[in-house]
């Protein structure tokens, strides 16, 4: 097997880490894995959430808010119940994905693993796939930490051998054709595959610190502090970027969510998983198509219209906004009733201006900090809106990220921790 690429390194300066040795606080509950909806009971959608103003000014917000916080908490609730719904079997997607054996342009670091001799190689690496090196489960099957003939590490993908579970096959097709189109610094990279028999294995990049969800839950010890927080919102605005203006053809990746998101030891953000991201080859900007994605981060309005857009991305973008403030999953099913659904929750404090009471308790409360998370859930409720309208674009995300970041460190320096 030839050499495969070297990760790259990254300067760690600016991220701060916090010194607490507190122990993981309990998780309240799990928001369910990956799903994959047919169509469901009809969702009205209500005209898009009004912008928030800014933090110096969240008093005029809160006159402003009551109609529109009350038409965004109608269509959110909605929706959320919507994903709950019966689905309705519907027939697959007429156009179907070309077999690996033609997926186009690979990248550079990708290397075929198609060939039957080379099955041996990846149990080899995996220790013929030991549950002790399982790093990972999901929808589309099982992650295992491997390590090539020449110490490379890797993440072996592989999938369920449930043969009459067509949507495997599917993902299996839509990730190695998307993966081997795609190459940013903040995107997993994708090294090859392996198809032998009922065996379906993707090989990509391993990285080492474990998901942002397992961050938030503190299960690697000390709680991320808000300045690491940002940069990670950047880095994922960054490459979610670059899927929507920047590859090949626009990417839609449609399950934007914290235990898609992977950390380097420097703490950089890799988005993963392309398993139910779409290609638009079209060039249409609207999209019909079945709705896939994870329950508490889905856009209403592709609930409702199946429709997807880049901006199904941005909502999704929005809920995860909210997470990394709060550090609390998007639907938590263990707490009060009215405190269940994490973006209604946040948004209800805001409006309050109580905007501070999102901030995960873990996390230390400064100006610079007060300031941040005003300014972090002002852009949150704003990709947040029920309409694809009301939405900013992830690029723009990006540009009031970096500013909120410059304006949070510059404070940060004027008051300093004690």
């Amino acid at each position: 097997m030839p050499p495969l690429t070297d990760d790259r390194k990254f300067n760690s300066s600016g991220r701060r880490r916090s010194s607490s040795g507190r122990r993981p606080f309990s998780v309240s509950g799990r928001t369910p894995d990956r799903w994959d909806f047919s169509r469901s009971s009809g969702v009205s959608t209500a005209s898009s959430v009004s912008a928030v103003s800014s933090a110096s000014g969240v008093s005029t917000a809160r006159t402003k808010s009551s109609i529109s916080y009350r038409s965004w908490l109608v269509e959110f609730l909605k929706a959320i119940l919507t994903c709950f719904g019966k689905p309705e079997i519907r027939p697959p997607e007429p156009r179907p994905l070309k077999s690996p054996s033609s997926t186009p342009s690979r990248s550079r670091h990708a290397n075929s693993f198609s060939s039957t001799g080379k099955l041996s190689e990846i149990q080899k690496a995996t220790k013929n796939f030991s549950p002790a090196l399982k790093i990972g489960q999901g929808g589309f099957g099982t992650v295992y930490k491997g390590t090539l003939d020449d110490g490379k590490l890797v993440a072996v993908k592989r999938a369920k051998k449930t043969m009459h579970d067509s949507h495997v096959s599917v993902e299996f097709k839509s990730e190695i054709k998307i993966m081997g189109r795609v190459e940013h610094l903040n995107l997993v990279k994708f090294y090859g595959y392996l198809e032998d028999g009922d065996e379906k294995i993707i090989v990509v990049e391993y990285v080492p610190n474990g998901t942002l969800r397992e961050h938030l839950d503190g299960f690697h010890g000390n709680y991320l502090d808000l300045g690491a927080r940002i940069d990670i919102a950047i880095d994922v605005a960054h490459a979610v970027t670059y899927l929507h203006m920047y590859a090949d053809h626009p990417i839609i990746h449609r399950d934007i969510k914290a235990s898609n998101i992977l950390l380097t030891e420097t703490l950089r953000a890799k988005v993963a998983d392309f398993g139910f991201a779409r290609a638009n080859e079209s060039g249409v900007t609207i999209v019909s198509t079945q709705v896939k994605g994870t329950a508490g981060y889905l856009d209403p309005e592709y609930l409702k219209t199946y429709q997807l857009t880049e901006k199904s991305d941005v909502f999704s973008f929005g809920v995860l906004l909210v997470e990394l403030i709060s550090a609390r999953r998007p639907i938590e099913p263990k707490r009060k009733l009215k405190d269940r659904i994490t973006a209604k929750w946040a948004i209800e404090k805001f409006t309050q201006g109580s905007a501070i009471e999102v901030l995960d308790p873990n996390l230390l409360r400064t100006p610079a900090t007060n300031l941040a998370v005003e300014k972090v859930l002002e852009l949150a409720f704003q990709c947040l809106a029920p309409t694809r309208q009301g939405r900013p674009s992830m690029r723009k995300c990006a540009e009031i990220l970096w500013d909120i970041r410059k304006d949070y460190r510059q404070l940060s320096t004027s008051y300093p921790l004690p």
